[in-house]
């Protein structure tokens, strides 16, 4: 059965902790992602400093489940999120039984790992 124009394929969302990316993958190509950095202190966290979205791909959803997937894996690891990325603070705030908040000590915490090294930002 062939693909419709408007249907999309779902995408495979992957996490590279070594590369800090949670990829968004659709028929081999990576349409979407976030990148994110480790802090270890105050506490273990995920800090997502960007989610981008191949333009092509835009208004699908795409960004939305990687913010979920974001989420469900710091809650599977047991894991805080600090999120620096405007799209992702915007999407915890819409989604908070999905997204606990971070403390200001954490979010600080990220924005000088950031500040240390422009490279991740």
């Amino acid at each position: 059965m062939s693909e419709s124009p408007t249907e999309r394929p779902v995408p495979e969302l992957i996490d590279d902790r070594t590369a800090g990316m949670l990829r968004a993958v659709a028929e081999d190509e990576v349409i979407g992602h976030i990148q994110y950095l480790v802090l270890e202190t105050p506490e273990a966290a995920l800090a997502p400093v960007h989610t981008i979205v191949d333009p092509g791909h835009e208004g699908h959803g795409i960004a939305s489940a990687l913010a979920a997937e974001l989420y469900a894996t710091a809650g599977r690891e047991g894991l805080a999120v600090a999120p620096l990325c405007p799209y992702v603070a915007q999407w915890a705030q819409r989604h908070p039984d999905r997204a606990a908040p971070a403390s200001e000590e954490l979010l600080e915490a990220a924005r000088v790992k950031v500040a240390e090294d422009p490279s991740l930002w």
